[in-house]
């Protein structure tokens, strides 16, 4: 990408990011809601990519990093301010990555989908069970910051996602990510370390996650592990990145825009048919449109500038 372009692109996320940031003062404690809801599901695809979008590792285990940060912020909260608990949930989730990556990472497709899924489930019930043993099966928080306080919180959160993602994927670490996706023996040959530039992959895309769960356990201001590792996190994070596109920064806020909207729209009067939507919908952007909505965008528009 010439330097003309990387120039519009962060013009255009500081307006994204101004705009943004009016929400609270223009508009109800709803609407600001489904905003963090918005955000929150940015900031979550945005890491994701990082790891999956790039290496082509799918992985159906980052719920476990959003729920590591959420545990995190539950046992300091009080103890240290809201931004050091903000950093240990990120560095936690972070240590999680890189005490499990190395042999996650060394099984690939479908195994590797498996092994997230159950690695997820396995940190779940670790955490049911040592809460069971405190006597402790749910925990409320007190003294919780606003949600315009939490709605910043979680702006910055997402635009860093999207700088990381649109960073990492334009540099050479990046590049060697996809030389992975491509053939992990040929990049080998060619230089990259293989192992290392998994393994780092995998721990940048936790730590926003991390964070990410802290501020939502602030937001509901209550604990229960069933909720927080709950697996629905990571299957919709996958769906955002498969119906927004999930090999580039601008695709994960194309599909969070239309999933919350679409969510917003249904949910409440529909849940069945929202579901069954999402299911329709995902499987024909995966048959048919695999590069997602950014993808098709981008193509269309090639298209009609020749």
């Amino acid at each position: 990408m010439n330097g003309r372009s990387s120039i519009g692109a962060a013009l255009g996320l500081i307006a994204a990011t101004a705009f943004l940031a009016l929400v609270p003062s223009l508009s109800g404690d709803y609407a600001t809601g489904v905003a963090l809801q918005l955000l929150m599901w940015i900031a979550l695809t945005e890491s994701w990519i990082v790891l999956s979008g790039l290496t082509g590792y799918i992985s159906l285990g980052h719920a476990v990093f959003f729920g590591a940060g959420a545990y995190v912020m539950v046992l300091v909260w009080g103890e240290v301010p809201i931004w050091g608990a903000l950093l240990l949930s990120g560095a936690a989730a972070v240590g999680l990555a890189l005490a499990v990556g190395y042999p996650c990472l060394r099984v690939r497709g479908p195994y590797f989908v498996i092994l997230t899924f159950g690695l997820a489930e396995l940190v779940k019930w670790i955490v049911v069970n040592v809460e069971a043993g405190l006597g402790r099966f749910s925990r409320i928080l007190f003294g919780a910051p606003s949600i315009e306080t939490l709605y910043y919180v979680m702006l910055g959160l997402a635009v860093a996602g999207v700088a990381l993602a649109y960073l990492v994927r334009r540099s050479r670490f990046g590049a060697g990510l996809r030389a992975l996706r491509e053939n992990e023996e040929a990049a080998e040959t060619i230089g990259v370390n293989v192992g290392l530039w998994k393994l780092a992959a995998f721990a940048l895309s936790a730590a926003i996650p991390g964070m990410v769960g802290a501020t939502m356990a602030l937001r509901t201001t209550y604990f229960e592990p069933l909720q927080v590792f709950n697996p629905l996190v990571s299957f919709t994070i996958v769906t955002v990145a498969v119906i927004g596109g999930s090999d580039d920064a601008p695709g994960p806020i194309y599909g969070a825009v239309f999933l919350v909207l679409l969510s917003e729209l249904l949910w409440a009067n529909a849940p069945q048919l929202y579901m069954i939507l999402v299911g329709v919908l995902l499987v024909g952007f995966t048959l048919w449109a695999p590069e997602g909505m950014h993808g098709r965008l981008s193509a269309l528009a090639r298209r009609k500038w020749r």
